[in-house]
């Protein structure tokens, strides 16, 4: 059996990640694939996320590669999530994602029966047909397409009670019901997804860009990134070739064939912010978060809540930014101390953050006093 250590998989990870240095040859949908999707939740983290592996990339080129060019779509992805996705790549996905086993739904007298998920589903896709909705639109539209049931106050969010329909959205996404939209004013709007046959190895598809981007790895870590039960997972395993090697000791799965590493250790100094999808699928957890990373950076074992430094490919602080006008302020809390040369590629990672948010960056070393996302 190949050994792989730590070292040589972190080198690896990053290369394939792009975090190593950034891609000269290859355009933003073929970046955000060999991610498996940018996680955008936060918006201006996705916009970062790309542009620190694009030279030259800046937050106008991903909105114009995912509002006019539509090379990019924004939808729910891996844990019903929201991602942007590569257009060409969303039929794999929502092949995969749909037969996700359903998870267990919130209490008795809120949660919605199967049948009602269907009613759900077809309404939004229905709707959505015609025209881009607000939220609140589609709500209606929903309502009065399915029954007085679906607009019932039952689920907690955020100060308030969401309708009991909105449960099934990621359902519906995961089904290409629907993708996001342009922003209209301060609203999120939402689109019918562009139509594509779906592939019947779908599943198989998602399983080979995981294990090329964050193998090696196992059916239980996939299931973790993916937002599934191990079973579902170890099937998905089951559709593809790999083969075992020991990655520090234990056992994990590569694509068959597919044991190679780069020649020297991890190295770079690299501002990665919110949920970045390196963060997000990087496995074991205590190996990219050594010694006192582990407790600063992570939040109950939840990667991606902080921003955080990557020094020579595992975590090494925190970083928040913070933007008044044209201004950015950047803090970074160090958790181990720099040399010289990895404190000059802070700084000119400081400066990327700037040219890619179209801002003025300014670096203050210190401690970073906003709490973990949600």
């Amino acid at each position: 059996m190949i050994e792989l250590s730590w070292p040589q998989v972190s080198a690896r990870r990053l290369e394939r990640a792009h975090l190593a240095a950034p891609a000269a040859d290859k355009g933003q949908a073929a970046v955000v694939a060999a991610m498996c999707g940018a996680h955008a939740q936060v918006m201006s983290a996705a916009e970062l996320s790309i542009g620190l592996r694009l030279d030259g990339v800046t937050r106008a080129h991903v909105r114009e590669a995912l509002w006019d060019e539509g090379s990019l779509v924004k939808t729910h992805g891996p844990r019903g999530t929201v991602h942007l996705l590569p257009a060409d790549d969303l039929p794999m996905w929502l092949g995969a994602l749909s037969s996700l086993p359903p998870g267990p739904g919130g209490a008795e007298g809120v949660r919605l029966t199967a049948e009602q998920t269907d009613q759900v589903v077809q309404a939004v896709r229905d709707v959505l047909a015609g025209a881009d909705l607000t939220i609140d639109e589609l709500s209606d539209a929903v309502v009065a397409a399915t029954g007085p049931w679906a607009g019932d106050l039952v689920m907690p969010a955020f100060q308030g009670m969401w309708p009991r329909w909105r449960q099934a959205m990621h359902t519906a996404a995961h089904r290409g019901a629907f993708v996001f939209g342009p922003v209209r004013g301060r609203k999120v709007t939402y689109r019918a997804a562009p139509a594509a046959p779906v592939p019947p190895d779908a599943r198989a598809g998602l399983v080979r860009a995981y294990l090329a981007a964050y193998g090696p790895a196992t059916p239980a870590q996939f299931a973790q990134w993916v937002g599934a039960t191990v079973r579902w997972a170890a099937e998905a395993f089951a559709t593809v070739e790999t083969e075992e090697v020991s990655f520090d000791g234990r056992p994990a799965r590569v694509l068959a064939g597919d044991t190679t590493v780069p020649d020297g250790p991890p190295r770079g100094v690299r501002l990665l912010p919110y949920f970045d999808a390196y963060l997000i699928a990087g496995r074991p957890r205590e190996l990219l978060y050594p010694g006192p990373a582990w407790q600063r950076a992570l939040s109950g074992g939840q990667a991606g809540t902080f921003p955080v430094l990557l020094v020579d490919g595992e975590v090494r602080g925190v970083w928040h930014q913070r933007r008044s006008g044209s201004r950015i302020d950047v803090t970074v809390e160090l958790l181990s101390a720099l040399t010289a040369a990895q404190r000059g590629e802070l700084d000119e990672q400081v400066e990327r953050v700037g040219e890619i948010l179209e801002g003025r960056p300014r670096l203050t070393l210190g401690p970073v006093t906003v709490g973990a996302h949600a």
